[in-house]
């Protein structure tokens, strides 16, 4: 069994309860962790029972410490943004992050295609650490999406929703297709949405939905 765990926004006892009287084979956070310590130290009472794995939210990139706690740490990983592993069985795909206005807000043109096309512009004073700027290590650029070019998966957990919620984005749908997904699983939304159709998934508020061997 695969455990999916909405946002949980600094607090994890509820997932590591879960984790005890469950088992299952792999954890994977739909994003904006929060994390106040190091991953590592904060998910020790787990980490000998199960794979942990994560995709980022917006507000990961809240703060320096947020960010660091994350991608810094030594799970890290464990990421699954851009990628697509065998987790329990099954092939994920990740996509984490948010569309933001500043760089792509679809169904509008994309302001700028790719980081390094962004970071060229966005002026000197505006980088950090010699790079993105925190915030927008958060945001989904066109070339986040072209990291699955000629790939294949059976679910894509993602932080933003698809285009049948009532704030998603067709492109999700178009990602997923283009990967021949059958299910999307999704976060960011606290109020789970129940969608009419099967292959989606809103997790909400420190919410779990747990796939089946």
């Amino acid at each position: 069994m695969i455990l999916f765990c909405g946002d949980p926004h600094g607090q994890f006892e509820h997932i590591f309860d879960r984790v005890r009287q469950t088992r299952p084979a792999a954890v994977i956070l739909l994003g904006d962790l929060d994390l106040p310590q190091p991953f590592e130290t904060v998910f020790a009472p787990i980490l000998d029972l199960t794979e942990v794995w994560f995709i980022h939210g917006n507000h990961d990139t809240d703060h320096v410490y947020c960010y660091d706690h994350l991608f810094h740490s030594s799970l890290s990983d464990g990421n699954l943004h851009g990628k697509v592993m065998n987790i329990g069985g099954l092939r994920i795909a990740g996509l984490g992050g948010v569309f933001r206005g500043q760089i792509w807000y679809p169904p509008e043109n994309p302001r700028y295609r790719t980081k390094a096309d962004f970071i060229a512009r966005c002026g000197k004073g505006n980088r950090w650490r010699g790079g993105l700027p925190l915030k927008h290590r958060s945001s989904i650029f066109p070339d986040d999406l072209e990291l699955f070019k000629d790939q294949k998966a059976d679910v894509l957990v993602c932080h933003e929703a698809p285009g049948a919620h009532p704030h998603g984005f067709a492109v999700i749908d178009e990602l997923a297709d283009s990967l021949g997904v059958k299910q999307i699983i999704h976060g960011h939304h606290h109020e789970p949405f129940i969608y009419s159709e099967p292959q989606y998934v809103n997790v909400g508020f420190r919410g779990f939905y747990e796939m089946s061997d």
